[in-house]
């Protein structure tokens, strides 16, 4: 073991990266509640909340072993945020696609990452695209997370004049939110290691206190079955043939795009594996990201991709394939522990999409806001998001705009031919939504 996972090279041990395993997981375990809670929506989209359960536990538990044994690095993975609110607000809710045909778009968006992957055609689409529109695309999911927040928090409510307003923050189930965000953030500035999971177990154990929450009917359980949700992804195949779906699966494959290239680099990059800039075994690694979507959406649940939270089990020392086997260990023992998804309520995840949200918007910072033809776009992509409510529609704006605003500036020549492409694709997109 020792041997496979080169302890001796990259200077670690057991003890450390079984430390690093479980630091990961319980950064990124709110999932395991947030995400079953996201693609229900309360039981409007159809989906099986048992079912999402035990489909994300087994992605993330596949996934990160995948990435365990295949490219051995300290990085775990899990379906992903805004990708999962993508899948239940705009393409179930909002466009009215059934979640069983939405499921088989992630499946078909996993197959093209997987083909792109192995044909090396992946960097170029990624290289195509400006390092600013990447940014904003991923502020942009941070906005709408948050947004998302705030409105199952009931601290931001419809208005028939001003569209939205400030709801009633003295109603229990509000100020069950609004202490919960105040404790998560109070956590995370402390620096304490999977802050928003404890936040979401200090805030259930809150509202269970004071009535606002029914207790669980236990705390371990038998594993719900995968029936409602499993292979559902291969039944409606013949559904995604549409220029609506096709607009759907782009962005599914756009914003994974996003998150696992930049998730790779950064975790890499803190652990040290990172070599004249270029990261090892980088194939195998977003092989694995592919293969992991592929086997969620089987199973029933949206996109699996790499998770920054893994960057906490490097901090803790982890520098190995072994943390992430760790990970996927754990998130397997956690299939025993769906009673607790009864009191995880809408008041307890709202604080954890806030502070998520809170986390992606950092990356504006790296956006150029001087050069007027990048900002406009950027703009354009981060703020229609939240606004349309739609993650595909600000993408589908962003990079129309893009490619005039260059040519405006007589920069006609620094545009990629790929995104000439995708400016057709998404006016397309658009008009035949319309």
């Amino acid at each position: 073991m020792k041997k496979f996972f080169e302890f001796e090279q990259l200077g670690t041990n057991y003890r450390t990266e079984t430390i690093a395993g479980i630091t990961t997981f319980l950064s990124m375990a709110y999932i395991l509640f947030v995400n079953p809670s996201i693609l229900t929506v309360d039981g409007t989209t159809g989906m099986d909340p048992d079912a999402v359960f035990t489909a994300t536990a087994l992605a993330a538990a596949v996934g990160t072993l995948i990435m365990a044994l295949l490219a051995k690095y300290p990085i775990a993975l899990a379906p992903g945020m805004g990708l999962n609110a993508f899948f239940a607000y705009t393409v179930v809710l909002d466009q009215g696609i059934p979640w069983e045909t939405a499921l088989s778009g992630v499946l078909v968006s996993g197959l093209i990452f997987i083909v792109l992957t192995i044909s090396g055609l992946r960097e170029k689409v990624i290289n195509a695209i400006p390092k600013s529109l990447k940014l904003a695309v991923g502020a942009g999911i941070g906005l709408f997370i948050a947004f998302i927040g705030f409105q199952n928090a009931g601290i931001i409510i419809s208005d028939p004049a001003t569209m939205v307003a400030l709801g009633d923050v003295t109603s229990g189930s509000t100020l069950l939110a609004i202490f919960g965000v105040f404790v998560t953030v109070i956590l995370i500035t402390l620096g304490v290691k999977g802050g928003v999971f404890y936040g979401m177990v200090i805030t259930s154990i809150a509202g269970i206190l004071f009535g606002l929450i029914d207790p669980p009917s236990g705390i371990v359980g038998s594993v719900p079955s995968l029936t409602p949700t499993f292979g559902q992804a291969f039944l409606n195949l013949g559904e995604v043939f549409t220029w609506q779906m096709i607009g759907v699966i782009l962005t599914f494959l756009f914003v994974d795009f996003f998150d696992t290239a930049g998730t790779l680099v950064a975790v890499a990059t803190k652990a040290g594996l990172m070599k004249d800039n270029k990261l090892p075994k980088a194939g195998k690694a977003l092989f694995s990201d592919s293969a992991a979507t592929v086997v969620g959406a089987t199973l029933g649940t949206s996109t699996t991709t790499s998770y920054v939270e893994s960057a906490t089990g490097v901090s803790a020392g982890g520098r190995s394939g072994f943390t992430s086997l760790v990970t996927a260990g754990l998130f397997l023992l956690a299939l025993f522990f769906s009673p607790l998804l009864s009191v995880v309520t809408a008041a307890v995840t709202a604080p954890a999409l806030i502070i998520v949200g809170v986390m992606m918007v950092t990356a504006l910072k790296g956006i150029d806001w001087d050069q007027f033809e990048i900002a406009v776009p950027a703009f354009l992509t981060l703020i229609i998001m939240p606004l349309a409510y739609s993650i595909a529609t600000g993408i589908a704006v962003g990079f129309i705009f893009y490619p005039i605003t260059m040519l405006a500036k007589g920069k006609v020549k620094e545009v990629n031919p790929i995104m000439w492409f995708l400016f057709i694709v998404f006016i397309l997109y658009l008009t035949f939504l319309s």
